[in-house]
């Protein structure tokens, strides 16, 4: 899920002082923005625009207030001066070609005249060492004119604070969306018991999943999880991946999520700490095992698990830098046909956006989730970087014919498909998938459940027909699906039907 308990203080404030913003109603003064200030202006936003922050309608003033309320480190992405297209192109660019070295060295040289050292007071170098990967440089900016005079350049494509976080001054991030413990007192009517012993989640059907399923199930088809991980634990990710009905393949396990400062980074393990990642993956891919857990919706299908965050939310510079190195991986991995993202943020990056650009330009199917929050606030619309047209936006609705999005989830004009994980009856009651050890399996809702179980799909799709473009797996999903030809406001192509789907690629 998106938000969690931490966000109660958070989401509270929202209501309260986001109803006051008005539009461009930014402070700039002398005096620096104070972090109640920051927070106010973009909690407000939220509210009036209905969708994530963009930094690129924010003020220098509020970038550099931002900055200095984070880590102080700014995220900086270059271009030669009359390079035109980088959304389209950032895949085929080499870093080492003289016009970016030229530029990359110019903008470094400017960033430590400015800020007169090339040592903080903590001693670390003002620059991070050179990104290899991206046109992304990485600097310790305490100068607000720098910003400026950055923002200003026709060489400077974007200036935005890197480890910002729109959150009150108590908080509890490492719970966000983390949960790992298995629920033994599942309601008996959401599954249905497949022989020899495997639980199938009750709202497959809704989808018509298990029809599909004599069609193909994912096979020969590689999901990449960007997300918290898989539990070392769970051995249905590990040992028992290939097991039962499910034979035939392989999953890996990496990392992109450092701790420690970008200029003193340590690698992270890439098991999961927190349980999303691991439900996550089993929605999307579990095996059809004979150990009484859930199975996956393409239980045939081989997995990339990528631990990229701490928890659901990116909202840290080694989350943010570890989500964009996640998608370049996927993006480079020619096997990899689907990106499934269960986790976001209310804030923009463009850092991330650029992983985004790669790797869809590299010709993956990137899924997100819409956003899962309380019911009792005021902000539901689509986040970052689900709202991003490179993505594919998913959320979830209740059971029944009203179209009613889940209690927790975000809707809005951004979203393209839905999956049914909530009983009408009861808001505790969704799908069901692996918990973070054991075989007992656990309730699992929100976009987050909805996002991986149609990636699932998705993969049963490409499996039947391998040589289908990403294009056609998606027309396959969108012409069959519940509002088709008339996409509904909140809602998109509403809720997929797999087994039409299927005869529809």
């Amino acid at each position: 899920m998106f938000f969690k308990s931490k966000h109660i203080i958070f989401l509270l404030a929202l209501m309260i002082f986001g109803s006051c913003t008005k539009e461009n109603d930014q402070p700039s003064s002398a005096k620096m923005m104070s972090k109640s200030e920051v927070y106010n202006f973009i909690s407000g936003e939220l509210i009036r625009t209905n969708k994530a922050f963009d930094w690129n309608t924010a003020s220098d003033d509020l970038i550099f207030a931002a900055g200095q309320h984070s880590d102080a480190v700014f995220s900086i992405g270059y271009q030669p001066n009359g390079f035109i297209g980088i959304k389209d192109k950032i895949h085929q660019i080499n870093l080492q070609e003289q016009s970016w070295v030229d530029t990359r060295e110019m903008i470094e040289k400017m960033i430590l005249e400015y800020e007169k050292t090339d040592k903080t007071p903590e001693g670390f170098s003002v620059l991070a060492p050179v990104d290899k990967k991206f046109p992304h440089i990485y600097a310790v900016i305490k100068n607000k004119e720098l910003i400026t005079k950055l923002r200003s350049m026709p060489e400077v494509r974007f200036v935005e604070p890197l480890g910002y976080s729109l959150e009150p001054e108590v908080s509890n991030r490492s719970t966000s969306g983390c949960s790992g413990t298995p629920d033994p007192n599942i309601n008996t009517s959401d599954y249905t018991v497949l022989t020899p012993s495997s639980k199938r989640p009750w709202n497959f059907s809704t989808h018509n999943i298990p029809t599909a399923w004599n069609t193909a199930k994912g096979q020969g088809i590689t999901i990449c999880i960007i997300d918290t991980g898989a539990g070392d634990s769970q051995d249905n990710l590990g040992s028992q991946f290939a097991s039962g009905n499910s034979t035939g393949r392989t999953i890996t396990k990496m990392s992109t999520h450092y701790s420690g400062s970008l200029w003193w980074q340590t690698l992270d393990t890439p098991h999961d700490q927190c349980g999303h990642g691991t439900s996550m993956a089993g929605l999307a891919a579990a095996p059809w095992s004979n150990d009484g857990n859930a199975v996956g919706t393409a239980y045939k299908a081989n997995l990339l698990t990528i631990r990229a965050v701490e928890d659901v939310l990116i909202n840290t510079s080694n989350e943010r830098n570890g989500v964009r190195d996640a998608l370049y991986i996927a993006g480079d991995n020619s096997n990899v046909k689907i990106i499934s993202m269960s986790i976001g943020s209310p804030i923009s990056s463009s850092t991330v956006s650029d992983g985004i650009y790669y790797a869809y330009n590299k010709g993956k199917m990137i899924f997100a989730a819409a956003g899962t929050s309380y019911s009792w606030t005021t902000w539901y619309g689509v986040i970052f970087p689900a709202w991003m047209p490179e993505c594919i936006a998913v959320t979830g609705v209740k059971e029944g014919t009203t179209n009613t999005k889940c209690s927790v989830c975000h809707e809005g004009a951004e979203v393209d498909f839905t999956v049914v994980m909530e009983r009408t009856s009861n808001a505790d009651r969704n799908s069901i998938g692996l918990a973070l050890t054991g075989n007992v399996p656990k309730y699992i809702g929100g976009s987050s459940c909805a996002t991986a179980t149609t990636a699932g799909v998705a993969a049963m799709l490409w499996s039947k027909t391998p040589s289908a473009t990403r294009t056609q797996v998606f027309n396959a999903l969108r012409n069959t699906a519940q509002f088709y030809p008339n996409p509904n406001s909140n809602l998109g192509w509403g809720r997929i039907n797999a087994s039409a789907a299927m005869s529809n690629i």
